[in-house]
């Protein structure tokens, strides 16, 4: 019997139309569009704004886009899992919004949490229902509104996130393509570095913890970035080498856009060239589960079937990990 594989038929972006320009964070923090692009590359990053609107508004827009893109009617979708640490509420499921949104009716859902490498989760764990056999069709959603738990009075963190959702769709397939390989992983010791100090069942919200600003996200920059591009870089190496592949072999690294300097880091280490490095931090900034999805999207244009692609992740937890996907389709003339 034929090895049963997932892969990828279908990818769509979704991120807001404000946008939050470096000139805006110098009057807000003691920053300037200089020191925020050499160590960062980001320029812009987009803002969900309104009231009541939650990470599945943008993660909605992405996943019904992508249905009339693929043609798929909504009640053949069987499972959806959202990668995200922006829930819309505590319960139920930002994927359950999302099914019930796009007419779903039909489908199974729940949410992963892993941070920055939330996408890469999800999308391993959608492709063992594909590769099971149990299931036909499964949408891979990232989606995070970074802007709900960013405090703008700190210089360190405000600076590098944006909000943005991308969904894409696994079907099953028995040719050499798809979801080739993954290796996730994580260390729980990294709490310290990344993480949030109020909210859960461990520190619920009060009105010290508000008062405190403990309800935002915290990170030691230093202590992350050296943890990021050892292991992100590492992990990419990995699973290439478990392949047999080489930088020349590799089509396109699409890393989780967090930082220029890591990801020059990881393709550095990969012999990668940075034409073959998929980039659009500059204008959307760290979006967390979403920057795998959103990349994929724009570059769809330049990807071809056949394509070696190398998935590269590092975020909070500590999680990282990296996939090879073999890209399944020609882009559409």
């Amino acid at each position: 019997m034929d090895k049963i594989r997932a892969k990828v038929t279908g990818i769509q972006g979704y991120v807001p139309e404000y946008r939050l320009t470096n000139a805006e964070l110098e009057k807000l923090v003691e920053t300037n569009d200089e020191w925020i692009t050499s160590r960062t590359g980001i320029k812009e990053r987009r803002i969900l704004k309104g009231e009541n609107q939650g990470t599945s508004v943008m993660a909605v827009e992405a996943v019904k886009r992508l249905l009339e893109k693929t043609n798929t009617d909504p009640l053949e979708i069987e499972m959806i899992v959202c990668a995200t640490v922006t829930p819309d509420l505590p319960f139920p499921a930002t994927a359950n919004i999302i099914a019930d949104k796009v007419g779903a009716k039909k489908s199974f859902s729940f949410d992963v949490a892993a941070a920055c490498s939330g996408f890469l989760y999800a999308l391993q764990v959608g492709a063992q229902f594909i590769q099971s056999g149990t299931h036909k069709k499964v949408i891979v959603v990232g989606a995070d509104k970074m802007s709900s738990i960013v405090d703008y009075q700190d210089r360190t963190t405000c600076i590098l996130f944006g909000d943005g959702a991308g969904a894409v769709l696994l079907e099953a397939t028995t040719e050499e393509e798809g979801i080739m390989d993954a290796i996730l992983k994580s260390d729980g010791s990294g709490e310290p570095y990344l993480h949030m100090k109020a909210g859960g069942s461990r520190r619920p919200a009060t009105l010290e913890t508000v008062a405190a600003r403990e309800h935002f996200a915290y990170q030691e920059g230093a202590s992350v970035f050296k943890f990021a591009v050892t292991n992100m870089a590492d992990v990419s190496a990995e699973v290439m080498e478990r392949n047999g592949l080489k930088g020349e072999d590799v089509a396109w690294l699409v890393p989780h856009q967090a930082n220029k300097r890591i990801i020059d880091a990881t393709a550095n280490r990969m012999g990668i060239g940075s034409e073959k490095v998929m980039m659009n931090i500059e204008r959307y900034g760290n979006t967390t589960a979403a920057t795998i999805p959103l990349c994929l999207w724009e570059y769809e244009s330049q990807l071809n079937k056949g394509d070696n692609l190398i998935l590269a992740a590092f975020g909070g937890g500590f999680t990282w990990g990296a996939i090879y996907l073999k890209w399944a389709y020609d882009p559409k003339k």
